[in-house]
């Protein structure tokens, strides 16, 4: 009598119960946490900008954008920043996400590299992908997925509040400038 080879879980025609985590695996890794916290921190210097100045000097001078305060200014260059060093932390905070998962006897988790599409589209693709696979093999583990997507719709209605509040001071700025005759 031979023993049967164990099923190989990285075989397109692998069964269901290869791809399926041990019992009581936690999906829940700190990288992947930190993922969805990355795209918060790097939005709060918009919230430290001066767009009242922004707004007058603009209506002054239209063609001197590049010289005003605005992109000067200290909370201008932190949001930049931020913008490189939270996209980079997000691609290492992933494959370190896609190793610990593995580690933890996941087969087959989302791969790290989706996170590359972070710089066309969204982290959204990594985390909403991660949690489908992730919930998939162990049962459970779909925060990640949902707080992604509440982030993004908070995203958007902060967005349409913000343009109308910069719209807003737009509209109060006219009455400060005098355009001549």
């Amino acid at each position: 009598m031979t023993d049967a080879a164990p099923p190989d879980p990285y075989r397109r025609d692998a069964p269901a119960a290869a791809l399926r985590a041990p019992e009581g695996t936690d999906p829940n890794t700190p990288w992947i946490w930190l993922i969805l916290l990355v795209p918060i921190v790097q939005t709060l210097p918009i919230f430290f900008l001066d767009w009242s100045a922004f707004v007058e000097a603009t209506l002054m001078d239209p063609t001197a954008l590049s010289t005003t305060a605005l992109f000067a200014s200290p909370a201008y260059l932190t949001l930049l920043a931020l913008g490189w060093i939270g996209t980079g932390a997000m691609i290492g905070f992933a494959y370190l996400d896609w190793r610990e998962l593995q580690r933890r006897g996941v087969p087959q988790p989302f791969h790290w590299a989706y996170i590359f599409l972070t710089l066309a589209v969204s982290s959204a693709v990594y985390t909403i992908g991660r949690s489908v696979v992730v919930k998939r093999r162990t049962g459970r583990g779909l925060a990640p997925m949902w707080i992604s997507i509440a982030t993004i719709v908070a995203g958007f209605v902060l967005g349409i509040v913000f343009a109308i509040v910069l719209t807003q001071v737009f509209v109060n700025s006219l009455d400060l400038v005098s355009f001549g005759p």
